[in-house]
Formats: structure tokens, sequence, C-alpha cells
């Protein structure tokens, strides 16, 4: 696959430098970060009061709790900074891909523990594939787990993880409170000593978010023409592969527009571009992307990773330069 380089201009257009990014900074945060993950943090209190009060895995307030909650991380997922990142907290939330298939394994491991499981300090040092909302998945979609151990163990893990959950997800949220002027208010004893820093982290974040959903999201089950993996979707299991594309484009779509509001016409273009590929994958009703194994369903879901890759495009050789993004800056290697 193609990767897109995020390299803007060589020489960035003085009005980058001399606008006031400060209302920008104000308006990502209080209106598009703080909301994101005080959502989350009630979300997963709801999913672990619904695992307390229910734990069979066929349960319907566990499993719709699940999709609840699963809806708000995804909505937040690409705010990979700060509070998100302190601690692996969002590996420990949503540990994929996993590529080596830890999960089972730390699953089986847990559902055959007889201590720790009632202590979330304790719980927290265990491995971290078998926490967060992947392992959950497992825990309540996998047949394989159904029969696994005793009905009141497989009960004390799905408890375990959903309680870790939902203390990373108010660790979060908690921390951005104290975090968000840390963003807003640049200055040299700040991670960030300038507004372009704190504005290129949130462009980071856009970006990568892009790139996450068109190469990780779509990229793993597309496999190669010859050799297509739909079983490496994202939470095929529960269902939720192409509801993970819409929601991530949603958020990001939001995101974007936030960045780009004093350039209407970037702001016109990537809200044309998002709206594009979110109706394309409304319109796939391919659930867990299982059509890439067939050669029409394979285009389809190809037309919706070009179209992320068109506003890629965008982001990179448009909205990079306006916000002050240096040359050769790309998304995931932390420039």
């Amino acid at each position: 696959m193609r990767t897109i380089p995020f390299v803007t201009a060589l020489l960035l257009p003085l009005t980058a430098m001399a606008q006031d990014r400060g209302p920008i900074l104000d308006d990502v945060t209080q209106s598009h970060i703080l909301p994101r993950f005080a959502q989350l943090a009630e979300a997963t209190q709801q999913l672990k009061a619904a695992a307390e009060a229910e734990c069979a895995a066929d349960a319907p307030g566990l499993r719709d709790a699940y999709h609840a909650a699963f809806d708000d991380w995804i909505s937040a997922s690409h705010l990979r900074f700060g509070p998100t990142e302190t601690g692996d907290r969002a590996f420990a939330i949503a540990f994929w891909p996993d590529t080596k298939g830890f999960t089972p394994k730390a699953l089986s491991q847990l559902i055959a523990a007889d201590t720790g499981l009632d202590d979330p300090d304790a719980f927290a040092q265990t491995s971290i594939a078998g926490r967060g909302f992947f392992a959950l998945e497992q825990m309540l979609y996998d047949p394989a787990f159904a029969a696994t151990g005793e009905a009141e163990q497989r009960c004390a893990v799905i408890r375990a993880i959903t309680t870790d959950i939902n203390r990373n997800a108010d660790a979060i949220a908690e921390d951005w409170q104290s975090y968000a002027l840390v963003l807003t208010q640049p200055g040299a004893d700040s991670p960030y000593r300038s507004d372009e820093e704190a504005l290129q982290e949130l462009f980071k974040a856009l970006s990568a978010g892009l790139q996450f959903t068109s190469e990780t999201r779509l990229g793993r089950p597309l496999g190669t023409f010859d050799r297509p993996r739909p079983n490496r979707a994202e939470a095929r299991r529960s269902g939720r592969a192409l509801r993970h594309v819409e929601l991530s484009l949603v958020a990001l779509r939001d995101l974007a527009a936030r960045l780009s509001v004093d350039h209407p016409d970037i702001a016109t273009s990537l809200d044309a571009g998002f709206n594009k590929a979110i109706t394309r994958a409304q319109k796939l009703e391919d659930p867990v992307l299982a059509g890439v194994a067939t050669p029409q369903g394979r285009l389809r879901v190809e037309a919706l990773q070009q179209e992320i890759n068109d506003l890629r495009a965008i982001v990179a050789t448009e909205l990079g330069p306006t916000l002050g993004i240096s040359a050769g800056f790309n998304s995931l290697d932390g420039d």
C-alpha cells in the first residue's frame, strides 16, 4: 500500500506564524477533547455497573453498555497524547492490533487464575493483552470463551476488565482537567513552547487518525488482492469493524473543522471530503468488512480507503502549512 507522506511546503506562509492560534487551541480543548473524555468516563462507569448487575456474556444490558462505551472510546481514540498515553492507558483500553494473538492466551490465564481479579490495582499489573475493550469483546462474543472455566470465574474476569476500563477512562478525564492548561497555555516550562507546537500536536492527532483508519482499520482486512484478510478486521466478533471507520471519520471531521476555521476554502474542501467518505462508509453495509474477500467488495473498500487518503493529502498539503507545521513532518514519527 502506498503511504502518503505528511510533508508540508518548504516555506511556511508568513500568515501561519503571525495569526493568533489561542482561540483554536481553546476551542479544540473545550469543545472537542474534554467532552469526549468526560463522556467516555460516564459510559465506562455505566459499563462497569452493567457488569456488576449481570455478567453473563449474552446479557443484553451488558452488551449494550459495551457497544455504547466502545463507541465513545473510538470517538476519542485519535487523541493519543498527554493523559491518554500516561501509563500506557490507551493500550490498556484498546490493545489492537494484536498481531501475535496474545489476547486469547492472556484471557485463558485470567480465567484459570484464582486470585487478583477482585483487586483493581493487581489487575492493572496483568498483561495488557487481557485488558480493555478487545479482551472484553472476546469474553462477550467469542464462543471459545463461553465454555472456558467456571461461569463464576468468567464473570470475575468480565467484571475485572470493565472496572479496569473505567479506572483508566476516569484517570484520563480527570488528568485532562489540568492538562488542558498545558495545551492552551504553552511556554518555557510547558511541553509545548509555543502555540505552533501545541497545534502540531493536534495536527498530528488528525493526520495520524486518518492514517490509522486507512492503513490499519481498512488496510489490515484488505491484505493483498491475492490474500485478503477479513479475519483481521477490527472488532469483527462484535460486528463493529465498519462502525469504527465511520465513528473515527465523524470525530476527525469535527477536529478538522476546528483546526481549519480560519481558512474557509480549506474547511470547505475538508468537510466535503469527510462527508463523501462517511457517506461511502455508510453505504457499504458490510459491518465486518467481509466483502474484502470478493473482487467487487474489495473494490468498494478500496474506494473508501482512497477517499480517506485524499483527505490525508488535503490535511498534509493545505491545512498543515496554514498551521505552521514544519517541512518533513510525519504524523507517526513524533517530529
